[in-house]
């Protein structure tokens, strides 16, 4: 079942890289949301092609960890923030890369795939990201891509609790994965 699930997850990891692509060009490499999804299709390519061994293993746990942490921010962060639900999760991009996406590796990692105990990849993977993009906003060299690295629209307390709070939550999100092994 995780290989026909990881082979699902290629089909619409690509249709909506195509959706991103034609809209940002290159610019799509500065979302977190992509990085993730770009990342799960290659881990899931991995899969399908190699099966399971020690290295997909870990692939696919650091991968299916920063999906939940994009679907989760998603969810939980922007759309409150203003993006909408339905724009944020439901049409274009979002559809695959803040829903589909996310909810099929969660699925197929948890269900039916061994899992990883390396909880803290997908922790130091998240924080290296935050911290090329608040350097990117800090210098002028970027503005965002998400509200919480626009560091000079809010106050220096606000950006630490933002990173404190992001990475406690891929922190908690990479912990119970991790400590669900079947």
């Amino acid at each position: 079942m995780a290989i026909a699930f990881n082979a699902a997850i290629i089909v619409f990891e690509l249709i909506g890289l195509r959706i991103s692509a034609l809209d940002r060009k290159w610019m799509i490499l500065v979302y977190y949301t992509q990085l993730s999804n770009i990342i799960t299709l290659f881990t899931s390519c991995v899969f399908v092609v190699t099966g399971s061994n020690a290295v997909t293993i870990t692939l696919r746990y650091v991968s299916t960890c920063m999906l939940t942490m994009t679907l989760l921010v998603s969810l939980f962060v922007l759309v409150p923030m203003g993006a909408g639900f339905k724009n944020m999760m439901l049409s274009g991009n979002g559809l695959y890369h803040h829903t589909i996406c996310p909810i099929l590796s969660f699925t197929s990692y948890y269900l039916w795939e061994e899992h990883s105990h390396l909880w803290i990849l997908p922790v130091i993977l998240t924080f290296v990201y935050g911290v090329v993009m608040l350097i990117l906003n800090g210098t002028g060299k970027y503005d965002g891509p998400y509200p919480f690295f626009r560091i000079h629209k809010q106050s220096k307390a606000a950006t630490v609790m933002w990173i404190i709070i992001l990475i406690a939550i891929i922190a908690g999100i990479s912990i119970l994965i991790s400590s669900t092994a079947i």
